[in-house]
């Protein structure tokens, strides 16, 4: 097991370009250089930073979505990489856009970084056949658990609360096969 303190993490990913800079529902850049008078759960007006928007439409590499027959595999092998890297993962859900993880890991926020870098890389190759190129955004976050009641309250999310398209897995079933 780790050798540092360990500590329970909702962990996001996002797919490559699922949320731009210009972004309508609202956005912040690197550093908070610019960003938009709104988010997600209250949207900015509609033309602010529509250019800045439309900039990055023309000129940026198409959005990726991750088809509904390669969640299993990719959530397969994703957990199996966090698995082997040894952390305990409870559930976990990739849908179109995102994917979350409840897992426990080392509390070490690079090393955080490099295990969710490896599960991503590996689920990145497993499909590189249907969906060559970049499929997953740099970073992700690592969102702490603060007691258990919040752990229920992140298991519920990941299990029940996704899109209904999403495919969830949780520590009580099988791993999805990964051919």
């Amino acid at each position: 097991m780790w050798t540092c303190d360990t500590r329970w993490r909702h962990v996001v990913v996002g797919t490559y370009r699922s949320w731009d800079v210009g972004d309508e529902r609202g956005f912040r850049s690197r550093k908070h250089r610019i960003h938009s008078s709104g988010d997600y759960r209250s949207p900015p007006p509609p033309d602010e930073h529509k250019g800045l928007r439309e900039y990055h439409r023309r000129n940026a590499a198409p959005r990726v979505e991750i088809p509904d027959h390669l969640r299993r595999k990719i959530l397969g092998a994703f957990v199996r990489k966090l698995i082997e890297l040894e952390c305990v993962v409870i559930a976990a859900s990739v849908s179109k856009k995102h994917a979350h993880f409840l897992v426990l890991m080392p509390d070490d926020y690079n090393r955080e970084r490099w295990i969710a870098g490896k599960a991503k890389q590996i689920s990145s190759y497993l499909v590189r056949e249907e969906m060559p190129g970049r499929v997953w955004a740099r970073g992700g976050r690592f969102k702490l658990i603060k007691d258990r009641k919040h752990q229920l309250n992140v298991f519920k999310y990941i299990w029940k609360r996704q899109e209904r398209d999403a495919f969830t897995w949780c520590m009580f079933f099988p791993l999805p096969e990964v051919e």
